[in-house]
This record gives C-alpha cells, sequence and structure tokens, in this order.
C-alpha cells in the first residue's frame, strides 16, 4: 500500500515499535482509597487528591461488605473521581471479594467458596506403574503431563490437575520457567481439603447448559438435572436452595460480591424493581451506584420525577456519599500526577493552562487533553508538551459546555446549519 505525502508536510517521525509504552487505563494511578489504620483520609494518597471525607465513607462501606444487602451511591458533578472511588473500594477488598462492573443483575451475583474434602490421589509420574481408568488417562494428555510432574487426580471423579515439577528436576535446566513443588511423601492415597470459588452466575449457566464434567459447576449440575436452555427465575431458587444446603452443612461459604453499576440514572424503572429485590436477598451483593443527575425522570415512567433518577422507595434504602468538586490547585496535581503515570513531560506554564481549562470546564476535559497534546508535540519533533500545543488541542477539541452552548433553541447549530 503507497502512501501519498504532500509537497511541503512534515512526515511524522518514526517511532519503533519497541519504544511503544503499554496503554494506561483513566484510572491505573488508583491504588487503594488511601486511608490511615485510624480510618482517616490524607489529602494525597495513593493516587488520590482530595475526596477526604468520600474516602472516609468509602472505608467504612468496607467494613460492611460482609452484610448482605448494603447499598451504596456516589453522587457528584462528571469528573469527581465517582469511578475511582469505586475502583478503590475493589482494592481495598482484594481478590478473594468478586468486584464487577455493570453486566447485569445475575452477573452480580456473589461468589460461592466451595470446599471439598474427597479422597484423593497424589502422584509424581516417574516409574509408579498404575493403572488408570480411561477418562483419567484422557485428562493426563489434556493437561500436558510429562515425566516429573506432581499431579492431583481426585478420587471421586478423576479430575486431574496439575501441580507443578518435582523439585528433583530443578536442576535439570538452568533457564527453565517452572513452579517447583516438594515429592510428596507418605501414602499415594490422601485425604486433601480442594477450594474453587465459582459465583452463582456460573452455576446458573451450568444448570442451564448441562454437560457432562469432572468440575465443581458439572457435579452441582447433576443435582438439578434439566434441559433448559435459559436462566429462569425457578432455576436460580432451585441453584440457590443447592447452595444454601451446602452452607448448612459447613462445606462450603458464601462470600458476598461487589457490582459497580455507573450512570445509574440510564436504567428504567424495571432494573429498580429487580435491584429492590436484590438486596433483599439473603445472597444480595453489595451494590455501590453512580450517578451525576439532579431531579430527572426516572426511565420507563412518563411522570415520575425523583432525586437522581431513581425511584424515592428505593433511594431511600441507600447510603448516600457526596464527591466535592475540584479546586484548580488539586486540577493541576490530578494532571501532574497522570502525566507522571503515561510518562508525558511537561514544559513551563502547560500545568498551570490545563488546570486553568479543567477549573472552567471539567477535569475529565484536562486530562483528555494530554494525550493530543504529546502527539502534537511529538509531530513537532519535541519530547515536551508546551503551552501552544495545549491551546491548538483547545481549538480542535470542544469541552461539553461550550458544545451546549453552540446550539440554539430549536436544536441546531447556531450558525444556521443542521
Amino acid at each position: 500500500m503507497a502512501v501519498l505525502v504532500a509537497h511541503n508536510a512534515i512526515s511524522p517521525p518514526l517511532v519503533p515499535s519497541a519504544g511503544r509504552s503499554s496503554r494506561t487505563g483513566p484510572h491505573s494511578h488508583i491504588k487503594s482509597l488511601g486511608l490511615t489504620p485510624e480510618g482517616s483520609a490524607p489529602s494525597e494518597a495513593s493516587g488520590f487528591i482530595g475526596q477526604t471525607n468520600a474516602r472516609e465513607a468509602c472505608g467504612l462501606v468496607v467494613d460492611l461488605i460482609k452484610f448482605s444487602g448494603r447499598a451504596l451511591l456516589l453522587v457528584g458533578a462528571p469528573g469527581t473521581g465517582k469511578t475511582a472511588l469505586a475502583l478503590a473500594v475493589s482494592h481495598e477488598l482484594g481478590a478473594k471479594v468478586p468486584s464487577v462492573p455493570w453486566l447485569g443483575p445475575r452477573s452480580t451475583a456473589p461468589r460461592l467458596r466451595k470446599l471439598r474434602s474427597s479422597p484423593s490421589l497424589g502422584m509424581t509420574v516417574s516409574s509408579v506403574v498404575l493403572r488408570l481408568d480411561p477418562t483419567i488417562y484422557e485428562s493426563i494428555l489434556e493437561e500436558k503431563i510429562v515425566v516429573g510432574d506432581v499431579i492431583h487426580v481426585e478420587y471421586g471423579s478423576g479430575a486431574v490437575k496439575r501441580v507443578g515439577r518435582s523439585d528433583a528436576y530443578a536442576s535439570a535446566y538452568d533457564l527453565e520457567s517452572e513452579t517447583y513443588v516438594p515429592l510428596p511423601k507418605g501414602d499415594v492415597r490422601k485425604n486433601k481439603e480442594i477450594v474453587q470459588d465459582v459465583t452463582l452466575a456460573e452455576l446458573d449457566a451450568a444448570n442451564a447448559r448441562p454437560q457432562g464434567g469432572q468440575d465443581i459447576m458439572s457435579v452441582m449440575g447433576s443435582l438439578v438435572k434439566s434441559g433448559r436452555t435459559q436462566i429462569t427465575d425457578k432455576l436460580r431458587r432451585e441453584v440457590n436452595k443447592v447452595v444454601q444446603g451446602y452452607v448448612d452443612q459447613g462445606v462450603a461459604e458464601v462470600v458476598p460480591g461487589v457490582v459497580f453499576i455507573d450512570e445509574v440514572h440510564m436504567l428504567d424503572i424495571e432494573c429498580f424493581t429487580y435491584l429492590n429485590s436484590l438486596t433483599e436477598s439473603p445472597m444480595a451483593p453489595t451494590v455501590i451506584l453512580a450517578t451525576n443527575r439532579g431531579n430527572s425522570l426516572v426511565r420507563g415512567t412518563t411522570d415520575i420525577i425523583s432525586p437522581h433518577g431513581i425511584p424515592v422507595d428505593l433511594l431511600d434504602q441507600y447510603r448516600i456519599v457526596k464527591t466535592d468538586g475540584y479546586m484548580r490547585e488539586q486540577v493541576g496535581k490530578v494532571l501532574q500526577l497522570r502525566a507522571n503515570v503515561e510518562g508525558l513531560r511537561l514544559g513551563p506554564g502547560v500545568l498551570d493552562r490545563l488546570a486553568a481549562e479543567g477549573e472552567k470546564t471539567s477535569l475529565r476535559y484536562a486530562l483528555q487533553l494530554l494525550n493530543p497534546a504529546s502527539i502534537l508535540a511529538g509531530l513537532a519533533g519535541r519530547a515536551t508538551v508546551e503551552v501552544e500545543d495545549v491551546g491548538e488541542m483547545g481549538e480542535l477539541f470542544l469541552d461539553a459546555k461550550t458544545s451546549a452552548g453552540a446550539i440554539d433553541e430549536d436544536g441546531g447549530f447556531l450558525d444556521g446549519r443542521r
């Protein structure tokens, strides 16, 4: 493919692919809520600038996660850190508590921590000769087990899991990237506790499309055999009944999850009805909602005006936390933090210019100018973003307020064209 370049145009500099930096998310600088052991929030900590009251309130919510049916509503203007707060709560909870964005009501189900205690086989593939069932042999082939691997075979189902390489082979290859484990001692047949984490959504899917298998979802799917092809409320109740039976027996533990629903005012009345029933369930997750709306129409209705676009009876069940707007100095600190994360070099006066734009429009708009200005500086052969780059970005891109101001009363643009 040929590329045509104008005679007087400046060709963009060739940047080797090896020098490209990895993509960074808009909240990659957020590590946690940044609270002290006493629960207070410093003005700057763990990627946060300001929002001390909101962070301290979210810290209390983290301690309430173990109670089901809790809901938190984050309200504030756009670009005041509502999504960052929800992400920080997720970091505070750790990997043991499932935290997901809005993907649908059932995808927010809590996680079931399943504990199985069953006879098992622990062995090292070496000179030991064992007679194996054909299904176990197939599992060994699928796991690509070779001589020197330590494996675990579950006695009841025949499921095979590769534990790692025997430490006797640790010196075989200097550059071998493997996890070495000690050679099991004692009898080959042992009792071992297996912990497997699954969500109720995964159990629902396994029972809606039952298939033969050796994992926990297939085993539990056999308890509720049916020819279902979709997840129904009846199926969910049956799965919950089976799960509750495991909990009552003491072999399972339900860990409430967390779901974050941004722009909650975009949900309709039917979704709010489901959320209301969801929070009353004993297996309900902790729901964190966020909105930037004031009084607005509840979607799906024609005459219900409610604060934040949420029905009043549902709003009364939520703990509401307000995020504050950023001052100019705080905007500058956030911009400098993001520039450091993205590896951008800002020239004299650039930070003040961007901070002024963020105070006049929004922090989000100022953050969106960073990378385009950096690209423009690179096209000019400079490694540092200068004030003129930011000024040109203001001519190329409009903020939301300016764009809204360019619309006349009839819905068209002020220049007369539609």
